[in-house]
């Protein structure tokens, strides 16, 4: 019999935002991303989103977009600095289901891995302090002297967390029917698909709708809304869209 593990998203499931936002605000206050930038092109979908009128994933994926142009040139050191002290001043602000969740499966002896749409330097910094034995997240590449080359390998989407799942089965000799994972969007919906026990923490509209869409997660996902200080176990079979 193989591995239990515990698989997590980060953003929005861990962390109780994206770690992009923190870090591009950090850039701004560095001078690395002029403050223009946010006001011209980021503050109209963050506002549509604050309204529940926009898409949260336009707004991440518009940060991501200019975090890859700021990037390219800078020495990785640099964004190394940028990234240990997002994680040192935010890394706490997260949910605490999630994050005693973590401790539970470490308890357990299980595998506890993180596979995160993040940039790379931000996720290995957030496994550190919160104890996963592994991770893995959006990779912005460098040349041969550790500069940026504007090229990436992204971690955000299905399909690229599929594939990592996949990689860390081998790795650790895992046995998905007995593992867990844990997101809220649909870039996480093949992880969940994946395991005997997937958990939808604080969902989107989008990813509970492919969930009750597959009769075989359908039945066995659990989801978990987390508000104030309260926590709403549901099951999809009770869940009525509005």
């Amino acid at each position: 019999m193989g591995h239990i593990a515990a698989f997590f998203d980060i953003d929005g499931t861990l962390y109780r935002e994206g770690l992009i936002t923190a870090t591009f605000k950090k850039l701004i206050k560095s001078e690395i991303i002029e403050e223009s930038r946010w006001y011209n092109e980021v503050k109209d979908k963050y506002i549509q989103w604050d309204k529940r009128m926009g898409n949260y994933d336009d707004y991440l994926l518009k940060m991501a977009e200019i975090y890859v142009e700021a990037v390219k040139g800078l020495h990785k050191s640099q964004i190394e600095f940028i990234a240990k002290r997002v994680v040192e001043q935010n890394g706490d602000r997260v949910y605490t289901y999630t994050r005693d969740k973590i401790q539970w499966h470490k308890g357990q002896g299980h595998k506890v891995i993180t596979i995160s749409g993040s940039p790379l330097e931000l996720v290995r910094h957030m496994a550190e302090k919160h104890g996963f034995d592994d991770y893995i997240g959006t990779h912005y590449m460098t040349d041969e002297n550790d500069y940026f080359t504007g090229q990436i390998v992204p971690m955000w989407d299905s399909r690229s967390k599929e594939l990592s799942i996949k990689h860390f089965v081998e790795k650790y000799d895992i046995d998905l029917s007995l593992s867990y994972a844990y997101g809220d969007t649909a870039g996480d919906f093949s992880m969940l698909q994946m395991v005997g026990n997937p958990v939808a923490v604080n969902p989107t509209r989008e990813l509970l709708t492919k969930l009750s869409s597959d009769e075989t997660i359908k039945a066995k996902a659990q989801v978990v809304v987390e508000r104030k200080d309260m926590l709403y176990p549901l099951s999809l079979l009770e869940i009525k869209f509005q």
